[in-house]
């Protein structure tokens, strides 16, 4: 009786660690600020993030920002300056402008993911680079939204004067076509007919993608049930975010390897209850794992990996020269 009071008071309480990203999941699409929702996550992560620093240098940045933008701009204009301060050498950047991380190209050091360590070092990835981007576009004013490929974020721009949507590719401070993104990243038709990549996310789906970042974390700590949480309130918000159902399915294989395999290596072995668990552990990530695959999902193959890298040796190797 004193273990199960003990797991249900561990329960509540990660439950209520998680009562601030709930509360962002929870507001209407017209309240959502993409800033109080990364350092929501980031907080989550890290609870030594200063947040009320990172705020006074989003000001700063988008007053240096305004300084960029012609008198009675159109929304393109107010884009281009957004471009110019962050990625254009200069004095509103005292001419450090900010760059792709080519030292941890995937972000595998979760700091490097964090706003306050992007805004310190000026060296992003593809979490913390269009993330900046499309919290000072909405402060800006400018109709902006996240979209997805595998492994990436991007920024869609409403660009009213050419009636369509731009892609901003923060890591290269530019724009890229859609066929690029499917080039580039694999994606399959499937997907695409699917919705699970390159289309404008509303911002409550926004809200899941940018807590992606908190799932990686849980899974890297083994926390089954707070990632099950999270990747819950993901598909809630959209029930094709092809990242939260593989961290579904991740989490229910974390589960069966610590509730069962930890203590029956032999699953037969285990008592009668806990085989059945096993099986509906093990049909459960099956059957995540199934359904992102239905909707266009691809597991990245270490070729794929391997050739990116490359990409990234040579990067390093002109930026050097």
């Amino acid at each position: 009786m004193g273990t199960l009071l003990a797991f249900l008071a561990f329960a509540a309480c990660a439950a209520d660690d998680l009562a601030p990203l709930r509360a962002q999941f929870r507001l209407p699409d017209d309240k959502v600020d993409y800033a109080t929702v990364k350092l929501t996550v980031d907080r989550l992560i890290d609870p030594s993030t200063n947040t009320a620093a990172v705020r006074r240098q989003l000001d700063q940045w988008e007053r240096a920002t305004r300084g960029n933008v012609p008198a009675n701009p159109t929304a393109r204009q107010v884009l281009d300056a957004l471009l110019k301060t962050l990625y254009v050498p200069g004095p509103w950047n005292q001419n450090r402008p900010f760059t792709y991380d080519l030292d941890d190209p995937f972000g595998r050091d979760a700091r490097n993911k964090q706003l306050a360590t992007y805004l310190a070092t000026r060296k992003g990835n593809c979490v913390s680079m269009p993330t900046l981007f499309l919290v000072l576009g909405q402060r800006l004013g400018l109709t902006v939204a996240l979209a997805t490929a595998p492994n990436h974020l991007l920024v869609k721009f409403a660009d009213d004067e050419q009636q369509m949507w731009l892609n901003v590719e923060a890591t290269a401070g530019g724009f890229k076509y859609d066929s690029s993104y499917q080039r580039e990243t694999d994606i399959t038709e499937a997907a695409l007919d699917n919705g699970l990549y390159l289309r404008p996310l509303l911002p409550h789906e926004g809200v899941g993608a940018i807590a992606g970042t908190l799932m990686e974390h849980y899974g890297a700590k083994k926390d089954a049930d707070a990632l099950m949480a999270v990747a819950d309130l993901a598909l809630e918000a959209n029930p094709k975010d092809p990242v939260a159902m593989i961290w579904k399915a991740n989490a229910y294989y974390i589960q069966t390897e610590q509730r069962i395999r930890s203590k029956y290596p032999n699953v037969a072995d285990a008592p009668p209850e806990l085989q059945d668990e096993y099986r509906r552990l093990s049909r459960e990530n099956l059957a995540w794992f199934t359904k992102a695959e239905s909707l266009g999902w691809t597991q990245k193959t270490p070729e794929q990996e391997a050739s990116y890298l490359q990409h990234i040796q040579r990067e390093k190797a002109q930026r050097e020269q």
